[in-house]
């Protein structure tokens, strides 16, 4: 054991060394590819990005998936590494091959543009994933499936106030808390399921790519008046589903404990502990993601003041909230650690597969609402939902640019707002089938086992969540999208 901690400790202490090596490797392989196969350029100047600069977002996906079942030990020490050098490896082609371009030459302003994206998007995650530490949500009473169902309808409702990934943080300690001794993994799909995913349907502030459409012109309420029936198709079969899932469960604990069987609280009592101050600085985390809007607005300029603020309010969080809380929260940086370091390699890798889509989006003769909701959903539990949505919103109002004029057409037609429909959902409902579908899917995992539930593998629980909420998408789809 002591030979263990050792190594680990050696690890640990160069860490940081060896992801600058592993970084420094893959910029000079990205380097020599830059020089040795340069994109070629197509007859109005732009680049034609070649397909095998998706393979490496393609490794880093079957790594995601693989490696743990092959090696967790090895993949737990080294997921940085593989992350930094398949990242770097396509940052350094960029800048290699791609140097044309009025101003910003044309690679330094696509990786500019991923790194903002990132930047707003780790400040978001790790910024509320900071401030919840302050906050202690408890349920009181014992667990069952009734609690269980409520205490979920809560979180889907809740999503569309604070976000996925503020829901998410927030309530998935006290749903494990409140289970525990009965807790199984496939609880957890269930709430990254409805919680951190399809719950975050009716708002902007629900789901990243929703808050992109707004940015881009999507009134604010227009979810909530279109979508709704979505929500409540899906959510409430989810919930559904999860009830009698939960029952099966409680069936078992009860065979299990016999005489010494309690029966569970009819209604879940909801118990919130944390200094006011740390509640404050929740809520304006959540809403400075409307500074960035405004600063454009008003001011004309774009910069991540947004994401610079919930940063500097999670340090403050960090700063004022209750050392008790923390500690039965069980606090630690490694649940965000391990999304940082993963997503800044996906984000950048992610670049040659978004542009590739982009480019030959076209080809894929979109026009039907079905369409463009499975083509957006697929794509969206395999690359990060956000920028998926962005891409088909922009094939739905070609030739025009994505902006408040071409939206408002869009949406002026019967059709075209069907297709934003279609599109909305797919982008939120289909991020739930795998772990980076959506940001606060990989954070629950990281953060469940840091308490020593094991989850499902990456493969593992895309099956599960495939068998548990396909069902519901294809209601979905027959009853509101066809």
């Amino acid at each position: 054991m002591q030979g263990d901690d050792a190594v680990e400790g050696k690890f640990l202490w160069h860490g940081p060394r060896m992801w600058a090596i592993s970084a420094a490797a893959g910029a000079l392989i990205g380097a020599g590819l830059g020089v040795a196969l340069p994109p070629e350029v197509s007859e109005s100047g732009g680049y034609v990005i070649a397909p095998w600069t998706i393979a490496p977002f393609v490794l880093l996906l079957l790594s995601i998936a693989v490696a743990p079942l092959v090696n967790e030990r090895w993949w737990h020490r080294h997921y940085p590494d593989v992350s930094f050098v398949l990242g770097s490896l396509v940052a350094a082609y960029y800048l290699v091959a791609m140097r044309s371009g009025d101003g910003v030459p044309y690679g330094t302003g696509k990786i500019l543009h991923a790194a903002l994206e990132y930047y707003g998007f780790i400040a978001l995650v790790g910024g509320l994933y900071v401030a919840a530490a302050g906050i202690l949500i408890s349920l009181r009473g014992r667990a069952g499936p009734l609690p269980n169902m409520l205490f979920l309808a809560f979180g889907a409702v809740f999503a569309d106030v604070v976000g996925t990934t503020g829901a998410s943080v927030l309530l998935i300690r006290p749903f494990l808390l409140a289970n525990e001794g009965r807790i199984k993994p496939l609880h957890v799909v269930f709430f990254i399921i409805i919680v951190s995913n399809c719950g975050g349907v009716l708002t902007p502030i629900g789901d990243p790519p929703l808050y992109l459409g707004y940015l881009k012109g999507v009134p604010f309420f227009w979810e909530l008046k279109f979508l709704w029936p979505s929500w409540v198709v899906v959510v409430g079969l989810m919930l559904a589903a999860f009830y009698v899932y939960d029952t099966l469960v409680e069936r078992g604990v009860r065979a299990r404990l016999g005489a010494a069987y309690v029966r569970p609280s009819i209604l879940p009592g909801l118990r919130v502990r944390a200094r006011p101050v740390s509640l404050v600085l929740m809520g304006l985390i959540v809403l400075a993601v409307f500074v960035d809007p405004m600063v454009e607005r008003y001011l004309h300029v774009h910069v991540p003041a947004g994401p610079t603020i919930q940063i500097v309010l999670a340090l403050v969080a960090l700063w004022v909230a209750a050392p008790s809380v923390m500690a039965q929260n069980e606090f630690s940086w490694e649940p965000v650690r391990e999304v940082a370091i993963l997503f800044a390699g996906i984000f950048i890798t992610m670049m040659p597969a978004l542009s590739f889509l982009s480019a030959h989006g076209g080809s894929l003769g979109l026009s039907s609402p079905t369409a463009f909701h499975f083509a957006t959903g697929i794509l969206s539990a395999v690359l990060d939902n956000a920028p998926t949505y962005l891409n088909f919103l922009q094939l739905a109002v070609t030739p025009a640019e994505v902006d408040k004029a071409s939206i408002a057409a869009l949406i002026a037609t019967d059709e075209g707002r069907r297709q934003l429909e279609a599109i909305s959902t797919g982008a939120v409902f289909f991020g739930a089938l795998t772990y980076i579908g959506n940001g606060p899917n990989f954070m629950v995992r990281a953060i469940v086992e840091r308490t020593g539930l094991m989850m499902p593998s990456f493969f593992g629980y895309a099956l599960r969540a495939t068998l548990i909420l396909g069902p519901a998408l294809i209601l979905h789809w027959w009853l509101l999208i066809r």
